[in-house]
């Protein structure tokens, strides 16, 4: 007998459904997004914007698969920018105003982009430098990523096996920096497959110290370069050729996050976008723009911006819109379908049209830049600069022309422009009196590196940059150290101060105090590790310390109280000639 062709049909049914529910889920998912932000690159050290002394294939591609903004623009130096990809305004309302000491902090109010992804539901990782706060809730892990892997500081005195943060544990990278943070990336991408993800890989490079792996560097160590700044003179050829490897590093690595989203079938399913966080951190070719990080010209705000969503955005689009870092939070939540955390209005703007090429009102707009109290403004045709210049910026890239004579109504509409903007964003600019805040419960252990603190006396810091660096020189009883600190609540905490001392120096008695409270002890045993970082130096370095390998000295445990005031840290005596070197107090609250 033939079988029932209803009893057939029900096998067919039930697959047809399950089919079409499968479907539905895939349309109803939201895009995986995946960030890259690489440190002091600048717009000209990639192939798809013509440089042909590198070779940056898995960065273009990005282009050629995506979308390449003609004119982007972020600020001048690091953590403005990254302030502003994070919130979307304009790091100014943000608290930001320094890139280090405290200045680099984002303050607590704001919230940021992976606060939003986060409600959604995602799974959030930051992997790399993060230069908007140390001491939690300032730390990523308090600014709404659940997974963080990196350093917090705004640059790093070693990239080979360095000293790094994972969720406020002090943990050793192994290897590259760059690669090793790629590794902890791809790792969170491939353990969060199953749901949407959030991942902002936040590399330090080509950021000093001037450091790559040989087999980057081997091709660029003796290259002659075709593409040189205008002004030849001012160009350091070692430095340009270490940064060219590095940036090729970085390209190999972004190529490992794309085959990584191909292994995990999950390209389709991904927004991944690739900037910079200013302009290049030396005189190299820059598209003859004029000026470097640092400046607030063209040439130190211009980054590059690729985007890539398969099926959503077409390959080869060319937006011509100016855009800036603060449109980043309203694009990417756009895309998501995310709806952004917090009332605070943006300063940004979603380019989500520019990118599905969906028709919209597009009229021009005003982008500032400011830095060490300089602002320019930047429109889709002209620039304002710092000094009141006016640069048509489309027939004049290098701002060689003023032509605010020409263009007097424009250049008046534009310096009333940069004043109003500075009324409005610089009134409370730089009155910092934000403490750093020490003994939270959900994130007990709290570091107060050197670069937080002040010296006194003879002390001084290793360098003159503070990111990395760390105090020496401490030879009195009468030197001292202090951090600002404000203890969020009363308790017990454990006392460790990471140091070293030679032999011969050890045996010195340190008191750390607070409020009233004191805890104390003895500088021993012995340690004295070597300095590291020059030896894989390929141009001499600038301002970064360098590094050694601290070891915690165990004071105790102290009962503290509540409150604001200074914590500081003296010697009651000294044997030697000196009492130690420091790089940072650390303070676990017990329960």
């Amino acid at each position: 007998m033939l079988a029932n062709p209803k009893v057939l049909m029900r096998p067919l049914a039930a697959l047809l459904a399950l089919l079409a529910a499968t479907a539905a889920c895939a349309a109803d998912r939201r895009p995986n997004v995946v960030v890259v932000l690489a440190d002091d690159q600048g717009w000209g050290d990639l192939g798809a914007h013509g440089n042909t002394d590198l070779r940056t294939p898995h960065i273009d591609s990005l282009a050629r698969d995506g979308a390449l903004f003609e004119r982007f623009f972020v600020q001048p130096v690091c953590s403005p920018t990254r302030a502003e990809f994070l919130t979307g305004r304009y790091h100014t309302r943000g608290g930001v105003w320094n890139v280090s000491t405290g200045g680099e902090r984002l303050n607590l109010d704001e919230k940021t982009v992976a606060d939003a992804f986060k409600a959604a539901g995602y799974a959030a990782g930051c992997f790399g430098k993060w230069h908007n706060g140390t001491q939690y809730p300032y730390h990523p892990n308090g600014r709404g990523f659940g997974e963080y892997y990196g350093f917090t500081s705004g640059h790093w005195g070693e990239y080979f096996d360095p000293p790094l943060d994972h969720n406020g544990k002090p943990v050793r990278g192994k290897g590259y920096i760059t690669d090793n943070l790629t590794d902890r990336a791809t790792a969170f991408m491939e353990t969060n497959r199953g749901r949407p993800f959030f991942c902002y890989l936040a590399y330090c490079t080509p950021h000093s110290p001037m450091q790559v792996p040989d087999r980057f560097y081997d091709r660029f160590k003796d290259a002659t370069l075709k593409l040189r700044p205008d002004n030849t003179k001012k160009e350091d050829l070692g430095h340009t050729r270490a940064a060219l490897a590095m940036v090729e590093n970085i390209d190999w690595n972004v190529g490992r996050v794309l085959a990584k989203l191909d292994e995990l079938k999950l390209a389709s399913d991904t927004v991944v976008l690739y900037f910079s966080d200013n302009g290049p951190n030396g005189w190299r070719w820059n598209g003859g723009m004029r000026g470097r990080k640092g400046s607030t010209d063209e040439g130190g705000v211009r980054s590059p911006l690729l985007v890539r969503w398969p099926g959503h955005v077409r390959p080869g689009t060319q937006v011509s819109q100016i855009a800036g870092a603060i449109d980043l939070l309203p694009t990417l939540t756009e895309l998501a379908g995310v709806k952004r955390v917090g009332d605070k209005p943006l300063d940004g703007r979603s380019l989500a049209p520019l990118l599905l090429g969906k028709p919209a009102e597009w009229p021009d707009r005003m982008l500032f830049a400011k830095w060490a109290g300089r602002v320019s403004v930047r429109t889709q045709r002209y620039r304002l600069d710092d000094q009141g210049r006016l640069y048509d910026m489309p027939a004049d890239p290098g701002q060689t022309r003023d032509v605010s004579g020409e263009q007097k109504v424009i250049a008046t509409e534009l310096t009333q422009a940069v004043a109003a903007w500075q009324k409005e964003h610089l009134a409370t600019f730089k009155k910092d009196d934000r403490p750093f805040p020490v003994g939270y419960k959900e994130f007990p252990a709290t570091t107060l590196p050197a670069r937080d603190g002040v010296a006194h006396g003879n002390v001084k810091r290793s360098a003159s940059a503070p990111n990395c660096s760390f105090f020496t020189n401490w030879t009195t009883r009468d030197d001292r150290i202090t951090w600002d600190v404000e203890v969020v609540a009363d308790g017990r905490y454990q006392v460790d101060v990471l140091y070293t001392c030679p032999t011969g120096d050890v045996g010195s008695a340190v008191e750390l105090s607070f409020g009233g409270a004191t805890v104390s002890g003895k500088v021993a045993p012995v340690h004295d590790p070597p300095l590291r970082g020059k030896e894989h130096d390929r141009v001499s370095r600038g301002a970064e310390s360098y590094v050694k390998d601290f070891k915690p000295l165990r004071l105790g445990t102290v009962a503290l109280n509540k409150g604001r005031g200074p914590l500081t840290l003296r010697a009651t005596d000294i044997p030697g000639k000196q009492v130690m070197d420091v790089r940072a107090v650390t303070l676990t609250r017990i329960e």
